[in-house]
């Protein structure tokens, strides 16, 4: 190992003979491991310290004219004269879809720099800019392995939603290796996914990969900021009328569309994953349980049990992007009536009774009782709400096909339709 790394680097000190002192490069291998990759980074007063550990895939360093290639954990001393270091590492596929990623990190104090878009390329996005481009303005939201903050673009002066993953630091017990694995997975994850779903009106839009120079064990994810509110916050304890739900539905079936045309599937639809924004423009949030449509997958349950479909209950792990619109059909029953689905479903057990009682309650029936009925639906609701909470998942609608329903293009919503969901998303009709 040593040997072939020897020859690479006299070949480079041959080739740039002059431009670059070789001898001011250190390079330690340690043992490998078979943990997930992690880079380490600290300053040193006259050089610059790289302490890279747990490296499954090779790992290249450049910095101007040297390119070290590491397959096992290593330290690499700098002199701090050099400029930026890139490091490009191979993402293994537990980090979401894979690729390459790479960070460029600056040698000296990590004033914010003037970086352009990180998010440039076509398939996802690989560079990782300062986290130091940002003011935190207040927290938005926390979960177990990140949490999001409104922040302020300082080159810019725009408004942004910073979704930050922390794993935790220091000498890790196996705990908190998991943890630390959770939260670089879901961070990968998240990040290809949105970045898969680029220029769709009902995504959140990833606009900036960030890290922090001093800490790079933390990623952050810069996307737009749309609001404070879900759909979650809209939905309580208020019904919304027939017209009011096609026009929702209309943008969440769209979403979901462009989401699938990626080749992904979320895994986590519900209220509290859809974000509105002003005009009551609903843009889907939360990729950390997205996945490329790649089966079978994992042997447990993902996402939220109200909203979990009849096959993934049933230990199918070889599902499709069906399950997505079983949660939109759960979604579309809470909307039109203000309440929450399956309300005893606390356990799988729970579910599968409440799915069970569902099935006999034949949602497409124009008497069914299900959701206490829906007396003001019409047949054609009707039929696109029994569309995606068909039990068969052959038998369940497509995004495309629900919006090729009648119900959807028989008319245009109304203006007054859409004037109400404004008001209602800018706080100004709660009722």
């Amino acid at each position: 190992m040593q040997n072939k790394q020897t020859t690479k680097h006299n070949q480079e000190k041959k080739k740039n003979h002059g431009k670059q002192n070789m001898r001011d490069v250190y390079l330690l291998l340690t043992a490998p491991s078979s943990n997930p990759t992690r880079h380490r980074f600290a300053a040193c007063t006259r050089a610059f310290l790289i302490r890279v550990r747990h490296v499954r895939q090779p790992l290249t360093i450049r910095a101007a004219s040297i390119e070290i290639e590491v397959h096992s954990s290593a330290y690499l001393l700098f002199p701090s004269s050099l400029p930026p270091l890139t490091i490009v590492a191979k993402i293994s596929n537990n980090l979401g879809i894979g690729g390459m990623a790479a960070a460029t990190i600056a040698s000296k104090h990590p004033a914010a720099d003037g970086g352009g878009d990180a998010c440039s390329g076509a398939s996802h996005c690989s560079t990782l800019t300062n986290i130091y481009n940002y003011d935190s303005l207040g927290t938005l939201g926390a979960g177990a392995c990140s949490v999001v903050r409104k922040a302020r673009d300082r080159r810019t002066g725009d408004t942004v939603a910073i979704k930050c993953f922390h794993p935790p630091g220091g000498d890790l017990d196996d705990g908190q290796q998991q943890q630390q694995h959770d939260a670089v997975a879901l961070a990968g994850r998240e990040r290809d996914c949105l970045a898969a779903c680029r220029g769709s009106p009902s995504v959140v839009q990833l606009l900036d990969v960030a890290a922090d120079p001093w800490n790079s064990g933390d990623v952050y994810l810069v996307m737009e900021f749309v609001g404070t509110r879900t759909l979650r916050d809209l939905t309580v304890g208020r019904p919304f009328s027939e017209a009011e739900t096609r026009a929702l539905m209309r943008q969440l079936l769209a979403g979901a569309a462009a989401i699938h045309g990626a080749g992904l599937i979320h895994r986590d639809v519900k209220p509290a994953n859809i974000l509105v924004g002003p005009g009551c423009v609903l843009k889907y949030c939360d990729f950390g349980d997205a996945t490329p449509v790649m089966p079978p997958y994992e042997e447990f349950l993902v996402g939220t049990l109200r909203f979990t479909s009849p096959e993934e209950v049933a230990g199918d792990r070889f599902y499709g992007q069906g399950v997505d619109m079983w949660a939109l059909g759960c979604v579309m029953a809470e909307l039109l009536t203000g309440r929450f689905v399956f309300t005893s479903s606390e356990t799988c057990e729970d579910h599968v009774l409440d799915l069970l009682d569902l099935r006999e309650c034949d949602v497409g029936a124009e008497d069914s009782p299900a959701f206490g009925g829906l007396p003001g639906l019409s047949p054609a609701g009707r039929e696109v709400l029994a569309g995606l909470l068909a039990f068969d998942h052959r038998e369940r609608m497509t995004a495309e096909a629900a919006l090729e329903h009648r119900w959807f293009t028989a008319a245009a919503d109304s203006p007054a339709v859409l004037r109400r969901l404004a008001d209602l998303a800018a706080g100004k009709n709660n009722m």
